[in-house]
C-alpha cells in the first residue's frame, strides 16, 4: 500500500519533526548516493517505534530499518515505503552484569560501533578493540557479523533483544543465533513461524577487565594502521568486499585483476586500501 494522505497525517501526528518525506538517501549513506525515501523516520523513543511497526504491518506498508548507512547502496529511484533509522531512540550503553573478570555491556542498536569501542576502552574492558575503525552502528554490526582478521562481533556477543512487527520483544541467546562470515542468519523455524525477520534492539557483549592504558595503546596502533591503509578522507565504507570462502583474499584478487584505483563516474575502487 502506498503512503497516502491519511498515512502522511498519521505519521506526522506520531513523529512530528522526526519524519521527512521524499528525503534523499544520499544524505544518510556512507557512499553519499541514493534517491528519495517515501518517508524517512527517526522515532525518538522505543514506544513510538513499536507503534510505527504495528501500524505499518496493519497497513501493509513496506519498511526497512537502517543504522549508520554504511555498506548500503541505494538506487537513484530511492526506496518505496518507510525507512526507519534507530540512531535517535536506541542510543544508550550500560553495564548489565559482572562475574569476576567478565563484564556484560549492553549497547543499543543505534549506538555507533566506534562509540561502543571507546566506551569499552575507557571502562578498561577488552575484547572489542578489533572493531575500531569499522563504520556503522551496533545493530548493523550484529546483522553483518562485522569484524576483521582479529575477531568478529559473534565472538563477544552474549545475547540480543529483538522486536517483531507486532511490537513484541524477545531475548535471544548467542547460542541460538546462526553466525557465519559477515552474516547473521535467523533460524528458519523462527522466520517461518512469524513470516518476518526481527529488528535488533540491542546487543549484550561479554568483555574482560583489562588495563585501560594498554587498551589505548592497542587502539592507537589499530587506528593508525586503518588510516594508513584506507581512504578515510573519502566517502568510504571501509572494507566493503567480502573474502571468498577459500584461497586468495578479496584485496589480492582485486590487485591481480588490476582493478585497484579503477573509477567509473563517481565510484572508485580504492587505490590505497
Amino acid at each position: 500500500m502506498p503512503i497516502d494522505k491519511d498515512s502522511i497525517n498519521w505519521l506526522n501526528n506520531l513523529l512530528g519533526s522526526g519524519i521527512k518525506f521524499g528525503e534523499p538517501m544520499s544524505r544518510h549513506t556512507y557512499f553519499r548516493v541514493g534517491g528519495p525515501a517515501d518517508a524517512f523516520v527517526c522515532p525518538d523513543n522505543i514506544e513510538k517505534l513499536q507503534e510505527l511497526l504495528r501500524w505499518a504491518r496493519d497497513k501493509r506498508i513496506p519498511h526497512i530499518v537502517i543504522g549508520g548507512g554504511s555498506n548500503l547502496v541505494v538506487r537513484d529511484k530511492g526506496i518505496p515505503g518507510i525507512v526507519i533509522v534507530l540512531t535517535k531512540c536506541l542510543n544508550e550503553i550500560s553495564r548489565s552484569g559482572e562475574n569476576g573478570e567478565t563484564v556484560l555491556i549492553k549497547a543499543m542498536a543505534g549506538v555507533r560501533t566506534q562509540t561502543l569501542c571507546r566506551y569499552a576502552i575507557e571502562e578498561g574492558l577488552s575484547g572489542i578493540n578489533f572493531a575500531l575503525g569499522i563504520p556503522g552502528t551496533v545493530g548493523g554490526a550484529i546483522i553483518m557479523n562485522a569484524g576483521t582478521s582479529s575477531g568478529s562481533i559473534s565472538d563477544v556477543l552474549d545475547s540480543v533483544n529483538v522486536m517483531l512487527s507486532t511490537g513484541t520483544m524477545l531475548k535471544i541467546k548467542r547460542e541460538e543465533l546462526d553466525f557465519s562470515y559477515r552474516k547473521l542468519s535467523w533460524d528458519k523455524n523462527f522466520t517461518k513461524s512469524r513470516h518476518e525477520e526481527p529488528i535488533i534492539i540491542d546487543g549484550c557483549f561479554r568483555l574482560l577487565r583489562s588495563d585501560p592504558v594498554e587498551l589505548k595503546k592497542e587502539a592507537g596502533a589499530l587506528l593508525k594502521k586503518r588510516k594508513d591503509n584506507q581512504p578515510t578522507e573519502a566517502a568510504s565504507a571501509g572494507c566493503f568486499f567480502k573474502n571468498p570462502p577459500s584461497g586468495k583474499t578479496a584485496g589480492q584478487l582485486i590487485d591481480m585483476a588490476g582493478l585497484k584505483g579503477t573509477r567509473i563516474g563517481g565510484a572508485e575502487i580504492s587505490a590505497k586500501h
